[in-house]
């Protein structure tokens, strides 16, 4: 009977990577960003609010980046009929706004992203950028 699985996770000097690739393309678009990356338990591993990033979109990037670690899927794949439940059930800790993104590598699912204070499609962007910095994607 096997009783342990092998794992991987993230390194210090990719977190290090996503976060600088992430302030960069929020720079480059002139918009500050809030970035959380966490773990697949969804533990922050990195949070980072740039200078003039809104202070409440914090929240927002951590449940984006809850929501993409825990279900494998970009938080914006969050079913619209259960949102409002599920965010309640979670005590705001899941959401369907866009921002949030898996990170998988390799078939093997790292985390989530979760980047917040610009619309959802620069949130993306950027999530995106980040994951491109250690050769991640949004899917499996």
């Amino acid at each position: 009977m096997q009783i342990t699985l092998p794992s991987e996770r993230l390194t210090d000097a990719a977190l290090f990577a996503m976060l600088h690739a992430a302030t960069e393309k929020a720079q480059a678009m002139g918009q500050p960003q809030c970035i959380v990356i966490v773990d697949p338990s969804a533990v922050d591993l990195a949070v980072l609010r740039m200078a003039g990033a809104k202070v409440l979109s914090l929240r927002s990037a951590r449940a984006k980046a809850q929501t993409a670690a825990s279900t494998g899927k970009p938080s914006a794949a969050l079913p619209e009929a259960v949102r409002p439940a599920i965010a309640a059930a979670t005590d705001g800790a899941m959401t369907g706004l866009a921002g949030g993104l898996p990170i998988w590598r390799g078939g093997v699912l790292l985390g989530g992203i979760g980047i917040g204070s610009g619309t959802g499609a620069q949130d993306v962007e950027v999530a995106e950028a980040a994951l491109a910095a250690i050769g991640a994607s949004a899917a499996p």
